[in-house]
């Protein structure tokens, strides 16, 4: 009997397996042409080599008409970055100084190195800008432009108080390239900021970063300080000064010119003085050498600080000691015992021409001398007075 078991058992496999064999060789036919399996030749080498027969191979393979990635496999963010370096360093110089010390004994003079920084092309002119705290002390200048040719500078013009200084080369045109220049009345913290110069010596480096904060205020090399400065996290050390900072169109928005770090190295919080400034100071600085603008006395708070306020005209942040603006009882902004804020005096006209923003003031002033008296339109709280000012140079 266990013998009959056996062999019964053996017949049906064998029965199974022919089934089996005839059922795979139907299928193909049974099925339409439309649901036949189509899958890729990687998924395929895994399939079990039983069911390869009944698999349509698709090749993976790219198509060779394709077109090339010229971008390298870099994401769109990069490739902005990279083409906003590309575009601004050409405008960027690397500033070496020097001084000459004589010998007691032969009274030959030699030339030695006293230190570097950065500054920018702000015309086809040749003149380039960079921080006064760059060239203080030297006696000599040299600018290498971003092709790599060195050229003798000539000091042109200095301001001290905003820590700002023009150079001018006899380069070719062909050879200059303009930075180009932004605003800095509408900036936000937060956007995107980047910041090209010659950290340690070494050129053409790019930083970047995010605007901190907006309305900070800074000491000069002059001891006066320097308000509404720009502040970022974009990495800024010994050498970046004098180079440009820049936002995300590539335009110049400030001058870095310090950082805040007792190791001397980045610590994340730089400092740049607002393009808007140097706009005004730098046309002086080529013209006369030093700043020659008529000026109230008094400081004015951030422009984008009162934009976000709502409040119309230019308000007063200081009033300068001793100043014609002093003397006639202008009232700048401060805080009281509580610590809330106590708005100061608002112009809002200069000889009856509305002034609704700090460069509307600005503007205005560029029709009048040092000396002049204007009639000042003031808003205090809710009234309206008039004040007559002789204008003062700036410091």
């Amino acid at each position: 009997m266990k013998a009959i078991r056996i062999i019964l058992l053996i017949l049906i496999l064998a029965l199974g397996f022919w089934a089996g064999m005839k059922w795979q060789q139907a299928l193909p036919a049974l099925l339409p042409h439309s649901d036949t399996v189509s899958v890729d030749s990687s998924l395929a080498k895994n399939l079990p080599e039983r069911h390869v027969d009944t698999v349509y191979i698709k090749d993976s393979s790219p198509s060779p008409t394709l077109p090339a990635d010229r971008s390298g496999g870099l994401r769109p963010y990069e490739l902005d970055m990279i083409q906003l370096f590309e575009g601004a360093a050409p405008s960027v110089c690397f500033i070496t100084t020097s001084n000459l010390r004589y010998d007691f004994f032969s009274r030959r003079a030699a030339e030695v190195e006293k230190g570097s920084g950065s500054g920018f092309i702000w015309d086809k002119e040749g003149h380039i800008i960079t921080n006064y705290h760059v060239i203080q002390y030297a006696d000599r200048a040299k600018v290498t432009l971003a092709d790599r040719t060195t050229w003798d500078a000539e000091l042109v013009g200095l301001a001290p108080g905003k820590d700002l200084a023009v150079l001018k080369i006899d380069a070719p045109k062909d050879q200059l390239k303009p930075i180009r220049v932004g605003h800095s009345d509408k900036l936000r913290v937060g956007q995107s900021v980047f910041a090209i110069g010659n950290p340690f010596g070494l050129d053409q480096t790019l930083t970047t970063g995010v605007l901190s904060a907006l309305g900070r205020e800074i000491e000069s090399i002059a001891g006066v300080p320097i308000r509404d400065v720009i502040q970022t996290d974009a990495a800024i050390n010994p050498g970046n000064s004098g180079g440009p900072l820049l936002d995300s169109k590539g335009e110049l928005i400030g001058v870095n010119t310090a950082i805040y770090s007792p190791s001397g190295a980045s610590a994340g919080i730089g400092f740049s003085i607002p393009v808007d400034v140097v706009k005004w100071v730098v046309p002086d600085l080529i013209a006369y050498g030093k700043i020659n603008r008529p000026s109230l006395g008094v400081d004015f708070v951030n422009q984008s600080i009162t934009s976000r306020m709502g409040l119309r005209g230019a308000l007063v942040l200081n009033v300068d000691e001793d100043s014609p603006a002093a003397q006639a009882g202008l009232k700048a902004t401060r805080r009281d015992k509580y610590g809330r804020i106590v708005l100061g005096d608002i112009v809002v006209s200069l000889n009856d021409q509305p002034i609704e923003s700090n460069n509307d003031l600005t503007l205005e002033l560029e029709n009048y001398k040092a000396g002049e008296v204007v009639r000042v339109g003031i808003k205090r709280g809710e009234a309206l007075i008039e004040v007559n000012l002789p204008l003062i140079l700036s410091r």
